[in-house]
């Protein structure tokens, strides 16, 4: 891009008690960009946004704002609005002034006020609504009051910490859509919290995946789903299988008992790695034509597909095919070369990718069915 970054965190460290919350964290953020900060709770993605507001001072490290260090200028001189998952409208405000309310504080005149919150919530699809009570508004409408009230007074960043939470589903996807087109419309740097994957994939230029203080990786929504940098990545983006594989050579490793060719290569002679295969990518055939065959422990009906959950030589795959099979059913598998990602082991491997406690639920869940049927309970 070659421009200077709007926002730079330079080896930002933030501590609450003695508990490390960052740790010596770079970030920096383009222009223009719909940046996503993805992760569980607690793993330090809002505390992010609160050291960029200027609502927490870091223990060390700087902040940068277009190249200038900001570390001690107050939050109302920032070039930062924040979109909270609670919206904190003026409840004794209708919605025109809850809009006007930044540009009021600003003295800004009234003839500008007007054009200016017109605007605002014409680009949100709320004209009309100017009088109305924030009661007298839905979620998603009172969402959108909040985002018209943030940009209205012309912030270069808008930071939006988790803002469709407490959204339904439908209402939820509509508003992601809403959020990216007046990201675009607006050309405003907009820096997103959630914990949401398919929120942060759909939505984001870049994402920035988070894991206790830490990032575990940067990139594309599709360089973060099809190649993860180690096994929470992998895992955290949707389902993966991640099983343990040793590499003989550039486009050779081998797993699950046998060798497949794949397309990684730099790794040392017979270094042992991490294997992921998504769940989509297996292809099902009968078992003498599988390069792996396993028995089915479990089947769900997921409407698109079928999940299934099977054995190979005790370590439990999940796979997605649109073809049902039975449970005790023997099933071959075939993985081709673009299907194996491989990944270098981390802190994090061997502790995720198999199902075991997944189809051990299930199988409990579906054991305890039969039981009361065989009772007649059920």
């Amino acid at each position: 891009m070659g421009k200077e970054p709007i926002i730079s965190l330079k080896d930002i460290a933030v501590s609450f008690d003695g508990e490390a919350i960052l740790k010596s964290l770079n970030l920096t953020i383009q222009d223009g960009e719909f940046v996503t900060l993805l992760g569980p709770s607690g793993c330090g993605k809002t505390t992010i946004l609160r050291v960029i507001g200027g609502f927490v001072t870091p223990n060390s490290g700087d902040v940068f704002f277009n190249g200038k260090r900001i570390n001690n200028l107050p939050p109302h001189k920032r070039a930062v609005n924040t979109v909270f998952q609670r919206y904190a409208l003026f409840p004794h405000l209708n919605v025109f002034e809850n809009v006007a309310f930044g540009m009021r504080v600003q003295r800004k005149s009234e003839t500008e006020i007007r054009n200016r919150v017109n605007e605002m919530l014409k680009m949100v699809n709320l004209s009309g609504f100017e009088k109305r009570s924030v009661h007298a508004l839905s979620g998603g409408q009172q969402q959108r009051v909040a985002i018209a009230r943030a940009l209205a007074n012309h912030p270069k960043v808008l930071l939006l910490d988790e803002p469709l939470g407490a959204l339904d589903l439908k209402l939820r996807k509509d508003m992601q859509v809403e959020l990216k087109n007046i990201q675009q419309q607006t050309g405003i740097t907009f820096l997103f919290v959630t914990h949401d994957q398919e929120e942060a994939l759909s939505m984001s230029d870049t994402v920035v995946v988070m894991d206790k203080g830490e990032i575990q990786q940067i990139g594309t929504p599709q360089d973060i789903y099809n190649e993860p940098k180690n096994a929470f990545v992998a895992d955290f983006i949707g389902e993966s299988n991640i099983v343990d594989g040793i590499m003989h050579a550039n486009y050779l490793v081998e797993f699950a008992g046998r060798k497949f060719d794949c397309l990684d290569y730099g790794f040392d002679r017979m270094e042992p790695v991490d294997v992921v295969i998504r769940p989509e990518d297996i292809e099902v055939v009968p078992p003498t034509q599988g390069h792996i065959s396993g028995e089915v422990m479990s089947v769900t009906f997921k409407g698109v597909h079928y999940e299934m959950i099977v054995d190979v030589d005790g370590f439990k795959w999940m796979i997605q095919s649109t073809e049902s099979q039975k449970p005790g059913d023997t099933i071959g598998l075939i993985l081709q070369p673009d299907d194996i990602h491989i990944m270098k082991k981390s802190k994090y491997s061997g502790e995720i990718g198999d199902y075991s406690a997944f189809s051990d639920e299930i199988y409990e869940e579906q054991h305890l069915e039969d039981k009361e049927e065989a009772e007649g309970k059920v």
